[in-house]
């Protein structure tokens, strides 16, 4: 079945994609005002883009009266923020913190969040996230009902359970991340996993020769 997108509502298009697009890893949000007024939010349009410049991308929509919400007001205001893994021994205080709440509600607070300082930048990290990084702005992008925030890793935090320091292992599957998947309310665990290795074209072009009726 084919959709064409320039017919479709954007409520439509947008049920499509979310839909599509799976598991996406969620970007649980710290971020903090001018003022000083934390906040925590939860968006699962997001991912790493970048190795050099370390970059990571997050897809903030607007509210219904194209207001930008709190999370994106306030790193467009302040140009810090932090970017928390979930793993799904928080997924009910993130779930939590999806709130449609005024700006002045302390998400964090109310679902009881243990948050320490950051290293570099004013908004703190959750404690209990087996990643936090720290960013800075990198680049601002408008686009239609969606802010697009590009931020720049400028502090990496892993728990110690989660990496070798001396070969920056990181073992992923024990830090038990959880992703958004389709529909309302519905998430992934990464805990049934399968591997496969990336060919190697030399081996791929030797094993070709040797093959009956190749050479």
């Amino acid at each position: 079945m084919e959709f064409d997108f320039a017919t479709l509502s954007a409520a439509d298009r947008y049920k499509l994609i979310a839909s599509s697009v799976t598991p996406r890893p969620i970007a649980w949000l710290t971020t903090q005002s001018a003022a000083g007024v934390p906040n925590a939010a939860p968006y699962s349009f997001f991912n790493a883009i970048s190795g050099d410049p370390t970059l990571v991308v997050i897809g903030i929509m607007r509210r219904a009266d194209g207001t930008h919400k709190d999370s994106a007001a306030n790193i467009l205001e302040t140009g810090e923020f932090v970017v928390n893994l979930v793993a799904e021994h928080d997924a009910e205080a993130m779930n939590f913190t999806c709130i449609d709440a005024p700006p002045e509600f302390d998400e964090g607070l109310h679902a009881g969040l243990e948050l320490v300082p950051s290293s570099a930048v004013a908004p703190q990290r959750i404690a209990t996230a087996p990643v936090s990084l720290e960013c800075k702005l990198y680049q601002s992008i408008e686009a239609g009902r969606t802010t697009i925030i590009l931020g720049e890793v400028i502090r990496f935090h892993i728990g110690d359970a989660f990496v070798d320091p001396d070969r920056l292992h990181v073992d992923a599957a024990a830090m038990g991340l959880i992703a958004r998947m389709h529909g309302r309310g519905v998430y992934a665990r990464t805990t049934d996993l399968f591997e496969m290795n990336r060919p190697d074209f030399a081996a791929w072009a030797a094993q070709q020769e040797q093959e009956p009726g190749n050479s």
